[in-house]
């Protein structure tokens, strides 16, 4: 048995090239997390994955476990603060952390639809993660922004924006 598997030959037989790339994969699964958001303006995913490209945690933005979607405010320009969603919602990222299916995150990788904020850089940098990719960094001129950048740098986490390949990925469910 040994003697034919090593003249085996491929005959002609090749692997499909246009699969995507990890990061392709996991970014749509963060795209694809954002999905479950109820908040009307803002949906963000996160997927947290290991060096052996193993998923560890995804998590989107929503109101806190037990507490009703229904029960809160979705609003973020009312004047009473206790009227906006700000207040209530937990971000992608933390709920990514906080919903890992291991013990730990260390050495992991983060890919977010949106640079995270300065609360949910905090809790990447004590979890352990190790590098952040991200789709948008539409509130790069924010305080918030600023500050989780400057964090991750001293820190030692990489920051890399996600390059698009100009893909189309369809998931039909019918």
């Amino acid at each position: 048995m040994e003697d034919k598997l090593q003249n085996l030959t491929l005959n002609g037989n090749q692997k499909r090239s246009n699969y995507i790339s990890w990061d392709e994969y996991f970014m749509s699964i963060a795209l694809l997390s954002a999905m479950r958001s109820k908040d009307p303006s803002t949906q963000v995913g996160a997927c947290i994955v290991n060096d052996e490209k193993k998923i560890v945690g995804i998590g989107y933005n929503g109101m806190p476990n037990g507490v009703s979607d229904d029960d809160v405010p979705w609003g973020k320009e009312s004047v009473n603060e206790l009227e906006n969603k700000y207040l209530y919602v937990c971000h992608a990222e933390l709920n990514a952390v906080l919903n890992r299916n291991e013990a730990h995150s260390r050495g992991c990788t983060l890919y977010s639809t949106m640079f995270p904020c300065n609360e949910c850089a905090k809790v990447i940098i004590q979890a352990g993660i190790k590098e952040v990719v991200y789709h948008s960094d539409k509130k790069n001129r924010t305080a918030s922004n600023q500050a989780a950048k400057y964090l991750f740098k001293k820190a030692g986490i990489s920051m890399r924006k996600f390059t698009p390949t100009n893909r189309t990925i369809t998931i039909n469910l019918n």
